[in-house]
């Protein structure tokens, strides 16, 4: 059973940096499909950033310019570096990888972003 555990989330104001962890119970080195989602109250879970099969990211639009997925193979994490926070950003985040044709999601860390 493949185990992700996120963390550093909290509460930030305004313009604040906040980066979040998803640390991995295997190794990540092969593992190409991965990324972090959001949801906030009352809306769907959407894709923040997501690693395609050719390495590259995507990030939704709202994030773009602001958010930076990276991945430290050494430790088996991967992280969400999320600069400019907006109270539009606030949501409950969560990291995925995917691999043999399963799915597997951590259990969401708290981000809220208010004055």
């Amino acid at each position: 059973q493949v185990q992700l555990v996120e963390s550093g989330g909290g509460l930030v104001q305004p313009g604040g940096s906040l980066r979040l962890s998803c640390a991995v119970s295997r190794s990540i080195v092969s593992i190409y499909a991965m990324g972090w989602y959001r949801q906030a109250p009352g809306k769907k879970r959407e894709l923040v950033a997501g690693l395609t099969s050719a390495g590259t990211t995507n990030y939704a639009d709202s994030v773009k310019g602001r958010f930076t997925f990276s991945r430290d193979n050494a430790k088996n994490t991967v992280y969400l570096q999320m600069n400019s926070l907006k109270p539009e950003d606030t949501a409950v985040y969560y990291c995925k990888i995917g691999f043999g044709g399963l799915q597997y999601w951590g259990q969401g860390t708290q981000v809220t972003v208010s004055s």
